[in-house]
């Protein structure tokens, strides 16, 4: 199996599907993987598979690598369009991660005031006031929503740990539409530990009119919704249609918010 550990903590650019040419800020440690969720459908692979040895890196590592990149790239003219924390893990887990956004915002200014910073996130933070005050202060604030499916999420998801449905959509209204919610739709079926065959279809009406009716009522400034695109550590997973997606991009766009599909 393929599986993407992300340098720390600072990598690419690359050229991001929903983003375009993304500098990555990643908060974990450069040899595993730390995160609130184990998705099921992650590149970084599950979490027992990839435990770290090393640390976090610190807001001061993290502030002097990203400015010493900055002035590398504006000095060769390739000017990111967005700094985008993402990586091993969730980013907002870091405990400074407040102070980390402040000194990226000024570094921004700084060296490329154009660029847009856009956080990655699962929203399973979002309880924490000094994060749900750093996110207001970035462009472009994603929180992933795949569906209001509590045992989906279980399922899918798989938080580690405490992970109630209704207050991660409160905190989502709290933003005030400073907020853009993504969400992986996908299909195909895995055997759980307890060799039960387990569906991961989330395309369909029972999923989908739901989660729209959720979204509506978040009123987020964009949806962006996705499918597989890389390997899977679980197998059996599958890539949803295009035309599934394109579907539920139109009725999310009927709804009144702007989406788009990647594909």
């Amino acid at each position: 199996m393929s599986t993407i550990i992300y340098p720390s903590p600072i990598f690419g650019p690359v050229h991001s599907r929903r983003l375009g040419l993304s500098l990555g800020i990643n908060l974990m440690p450069a040899d595993g993987k730390v995160c609130t969720f184990d998705c099921i459908y992650c590149e970084c692979g599950l979490n027992a598979e990839h435990r770290p040895t090393l640390p976090r890196p610190s807001r001061e590592e993290v502030a002097d690598k990203l400015e010493e990149t900055l002035k590398q790239m504006t000095d060769n003219g390739q000017i990111p369009d967005v700094l985008t924390f993402a990586g091993n893990g969730e980013p907002t887990a870091h405990p400074q991660f407040a102070g980390i956004i402040d000194d990226t915002v000024r570094l921004r200014d700084r060296y490329c005031p154009k660029a847009k910073v856009s956080v990655l996130s699962n929203a399973t933070m979002l309880h924490r006031s000094d994060v749900f005050q750093a996110l207001l202060k970035v462009d472009n604030n994603i929180q992933k929503l795949d569906t209001v499916a509590t045992e989906y999420i279980q399922h899918v998801d798989r938080p580690t740990g405490r992970y109630e449905i209704n207050d991660i959509i409160d905190h989502l209204k709290a933003f005030c539409g400073h907020v853009i919610i993504q969400t992986m739709f996908m299909e195909g079926s895995f055997t759980d530990e307890n060799g039960h065959l387990v569906s991961v279809s989330n395309t369909a009406d029972d999923f989908v009119c739901p989660w729209l009716e959720t979204v509506s009522k978040i009123a987020p400034g964009q949806v962006m919704i996705y499918t597989i695109d890389r390997e899977t550590p679980v197998k059996g997973l599958k890539k949803a249609s295009r035309e599934q997606l394109d579907a539920i991009r139109d009725r999310v766009v009927a709804a009144g918010i702007p989406c788009t599909a990647s594909y």
